[in-house]
């Protein structure tokens, strides 16, 4: 009995490996034009596929789909792909716009993937949502809710609040002109020019923020921190990496790192507070009134009579407040 069970076996996957390779794909595209008269609700949602939302003209809003259908047979392939171009999953009421639900017109698509490039005016909030495939925003005013479990977010020139997160993927930001926040499990992220609060967390990646009038706060589980041109409270976290911090606290900076260096850059007659602790030794380049004992590794006191405190903690690396 045994020989033949292994004869069965072979058989099996021998049957089953000509299927695998006779898989299609087929493509295919349609354009939408809806005429809208004000501010425009946007919803945009891909189970695969990558997401392009630009201003456009203030009375329409163009969305371009591009279609691409894995199957079995070439018939079949091409057959869904004319089913969605000939219909596409593009719903308005008034400037109320859904994009993208194919689970509402009878189940979840497998092997269906369809990209959006969608022009639309100024006056757009925006929520779009891809699993898999890049997405990029620019010039609407928001709120930008945008995220992707997979691929890359770019978001740019938005005047309301923006909101990013991807699973895996990079994360770039610039001239938000209110509060911004990010979010990526693994990934870089950039942001530049934001209004008012911002927060980024990663668990692997680094983060770079240049410019931010607020509340910062910046995590990452492994990767550096340089954050400039801060002008607010600032509350930054590395469990392995450096920080570099810049600006004009305006409230507490708290800095801290698992295993790193961290470098502090503040205006050349700031009055603060500072806690500093570190294994590789502590450097302060403004005139400091020491409050309790003096050693390598730990130093407080006040600089100009002293103002908001400035906290750096590392647990293996050199502090430099400049």
């Amino acid at each position: 009995m045994r020989p033949f069970s292994h004869v069965g076996f072979l058989v099996l996957l021998l049957g089953v490996a000509p299927l695998c390779s006779s898989e299609s794909v087929a493509e295919g595209s349609f354009e939408r034009t809806l005429a809208v008269s004000g501010a425009v609700d946007l919803d945009v949602n891909t189970g695969a596929g990558s997401i392009q939302v630009r201003r456009g003209d203030s009375v329409t809003v163009r969305v371009v789909g591009t279609v691409r259908v894995r199957r079995l047979s070439r018939s079949e392939a091409d057959e869904k792909v004319r089913s969605i171009t000939s219909n596409p999953p593009v719903e308005q009421n008034g400037n109320s716009i859904r994009i993208g639900r194919l689970e509402e017109r009878g189940g979840r698509e497998n092997n269906v993937s369809i990209s959006y490039e969608i022009y639309a005016p100024s006056e757009t909030r925006l929520r779009a949502r891809t699993g898999s495939g890049s997405q990029s925003v620019e010039g609407i005013r928001g709120p930008a809710e945008v995220s992707t479990g997979s691929g890359s977010v770019k978001v740019h020139n938005i005047t309301e609040t923006v909101r990013a997160s991807t699973g895996s993927g990079s994360i770039e930001i610039e001239d938000v002109a209110a509060d911004a926040r990010c979010e990526t499990g693994s990934g870089g992220i950039v942001a530049h020019r934001v209004g008012r609060d911002f927060r980024a967390t990663t668990g692997s990646g680094n983060v770079r923020l240049d410019g931010a009038s607020g509340a910062v706060e910046i995590g990452t589980g492994s990767g550096s921190v340089e954050a400039d041109a801060v002008r607010g409270s600032l509350r930054a976290h590395t469990g392995s990496g450096d920080i570099t911090a810049g600006g004009e606290p305006t409230g507490e900076w708290k800095l801290d790192a698992g295993s790193g260096s961290i470098k502090v850059r503040l205006p050349a007659q700031a009055a603060f507070d500072l806690d500093a602790r570190g294994s590789g030794g502590i450097t302060v380049d403004h005139p400091l009134t020491v409050r309790g004992k003096v050693s390598r590794d730990e130093l407080s006191g006040s600089v100009r009579g002293g103002g908001v405190l400035v906290r750096a903690h590392t647990g293996s690396g050199r502090i430099h407040i400049q």
